[in-house]
């Protein structure tokens, strides 16, 4: 790639809520970067010559990995296959990209850490993961890291969108059926919009090789919030656009309460100075991205 020509972008797992929000955003930066974009069903990334094939037929210049397994609870049960996306695959990529000089740009999660820190995590405190899904990210971070030293690895947490299933569909659909929810409030994270998330990556992948040093990073919405405060921010701000008819009354309970088959961490705070001593100030604000999702629902009618 020449310094003048915009960089070949492809994005996998197009058909999730960062493939969405990074599609959303190459309509409106055409000018900036030449974007591809492929879903599991036209590019399988747990098969080796798949990638091959795709990426030596189509030459591009970076590779955003957005393909995940996100079903937190239900990668204990499928642990071949959540595995196969999380651990194997980016390994797979790594390796493909590191071949054929494209820099990888590789989506992780805050759930690598037990959420027992006090303060946000850093990119170089200890990692582990108390469920299956937070063991899958953290090996395949790794396999990405052996296998191409260059790419870069983003950490976030949280993060929902117009698209798809997330936190935010989930309170304002049950805050339309029921009178009383009942949210943890001893988990504390920054919820992420992945239309923030796109911007960064978008960001990331503009930059020339050597303005990108390859290892962790960390990139999470603020301020602040456990579950219970996010839905109250959710529901008062549904409300106040005739999303939901009345705010349902909604109880502050412990993790203990809420039986779960795969434990979270209490903490999920991620510290995003490393992200911004590269790229500068980042937008970070969670509830400016609430609000843009719950307008796109008011407009298609939620």
């Amino acid at each position: 790639m020449r310094r003048s020509d915009p960089p070949r972008i492809l994005v996998t797992g197009a058909d999730g809520q960062l493939g969405h929000s990074l599609r959303a955003l190459a309509e409106h930066r055409f000018d900036e970067a030449r974007y591809e974009f492929l879903s599991r069903r036209q590019l399988d990334v747990t098969r080796a010559d798949a990638v091959a094939a795709r990426l030596d037929a189509h030459p591009v210049d970076r590779l955003i990995n957005a393909a995940a397994y996100t079903a937190v609870d239900r990668a204990a049960t499928e642990p071949a296959l959540s595995r196969a996306i999380n651990a194997d695959a980016p390994g797979l990529l790594a390796h493909a990209c590191a071949a054929r000089g494209i820099r990888l740009l590789h989506v992780s999660t805050d759930y690598v850490f037990d959420g027992r820190l006090d303060r946000p995590y850093r990119e170089d405190d200890p990692t582990a993961p108390l469920n299956t899904y937070g063991q899958g990210k953290l090996e395949g971070e790794r396999a990405v890291l052996a296998a191409a030293p260059s790419a870069a690895v983003v950490r976030t947490g949280w993060v929902f969108s117009a698209w798809g299933g997330n936190f935010v569909r989930t309170m304002v659909r049950l805050g339309a059926q029921r009178d009383t929810l009942r949210v943890i409030d001893d988990q504390i994270g920054g919820p992420t919009w992945a239309g923030h998330l796109a911007r960064v990556l978008h960001a990331l992948a503009l930059r020339p090789d050597e303005g990108v040093p390859g290892g962790l990073y960390h990139f999470g919405g603020q301020p602040w919030v456990s579950w219970h405060g996010f839905a109250l921010e959710i529901l008062g701000r549904a409300h106040a656009r005739g999303l939901i008819a009345r705010r349902p009354r909604v109880e502050a309970i412990a993790s203990a309460d809420w039986p779960s088959p795969e434990p979270r961490p209490a903490n999920g705070r991620l510290d995003c100075a490393r992200l911004e001593a590269l790229l500068g100030p980042l937008e970070r604000d969670w509830r400016i991205g609430l609000d843009q999702v719950l307008d796109v629902w008011r407009a298609q009618g939620f």
